[in-house]
């Protein structure tokens, strides 16, 4: 099973330029995508042979995430279940029979981490939703099987000295604060992995995001914020897990991340 996520900065504009080439290419069972910057009933996209499932932002324009599904899940979730931290449609989470797919764009703490009270109250809250459905306990309060969580997309945050290009000059910033770090670190010790570190634990230069100043990406000054996570229990089932930049179209590139069916 071949799983894609990819922050496209814009589904529209980025529709302009390749994303059908791209979304062809890679043939993925779900492909995922986040900062759609859209609203319902503003664009219609033909993909055969896919559902599609889209969780927009009340503020036109902004934020918002789609997943794109080959198969039809069993149910869809549009949120945490917080009604204030669910107005930028920053989550979509479908069921499958052995797993939950969690399509999420973190919310940004901005310059001189303006928003990062908000960012500390999101990370918690997300931690807690993937937990509750690793326990079949769903948002609302209701049921489901407990079931493992694959959970992907746009974190705006780099883990380690190694997933950025320039760490020292950028310590303590927006996406590398000690805060936002930190709170990838409880996620993680909650239980997750990271795919791409399970699997290249050493290797550098593997960015998924560059600014557009500064000639970013021709110098692959790039950061490593996109990210593919799963539940323990998944690792076995991890194939591969890889950073795709050679994929132009956004300030992001996408990530993809391979899982062998159960039992195999």
């Amino acid at each position: 099973m071949k799983l894609v996520s990819w922050n496209v900065n814009g589904l529209r504009a980025v529709l302009k330029k390749n994303f059908m080439e791209v979304f062809e290419a890679f043939d993925a069972d779900i492909f995922a995508v986040q900062e759609i910057k859209l609203q319902e009933g503003q664009l219609d996209l033909d993909l055969p042979g896919y559902h599609q499932y889209w969780s927009y932002a009340q503020k036109k324009g902004y934020s918002g995430t789609a997943v794109f599904s080959k198969e039809e899940p069993l149910q869809v979730l549009h949120g945490l279940g917080d009604e204030y931290l669910d107005q930028e449609g920053r989550i979509c989470a479908l069921e499958f029979p052995d797993f939950w797919l969690v399509d999420v764009y973190t919310p940004n703490s901005q310059a001189e981490l303006a928003r990062i009270d908000h960012r500390m109250q999101w990370d918690d809250a997300f931690r807690d939703f993937c937990l509750g459905l690793q326990e079949g306990v769903l948002p609302d309060g209701g049921s489901a099987a407990p079931k493992p969580v694959v959970a992907c997309g746009d974190f705006n945050v780099a883990h380690n000295d190694i997933d950025l290009k320039n760490a020292d000059a950028n310590r303590g910033a927006s996406g590398f604060s000690d805060q936002e770090r930190g709170k990838l670190d409880e996620l993680l010790d909650a239980g997750f992995i990271d795919t791409f570190r399970a699997l290249h634990p050493d290797a550098t230069g593997c960015y998924t995001w560059w600014s557009y100043r500064f000639k970013a990406r021709a110098t692959n000054a790039g950061w490593r914020i996109d990210y593919f996570l799963v539940s323990r229990e998944l690792l076995p089932r991890v194939q591969a897990a890889e950073v795709c930049p050679e994929v132009q179209g956004s300030d992001h590139c996408p990530v993809m991340l391979r899982l062998a069916e159960p039992g195999d």
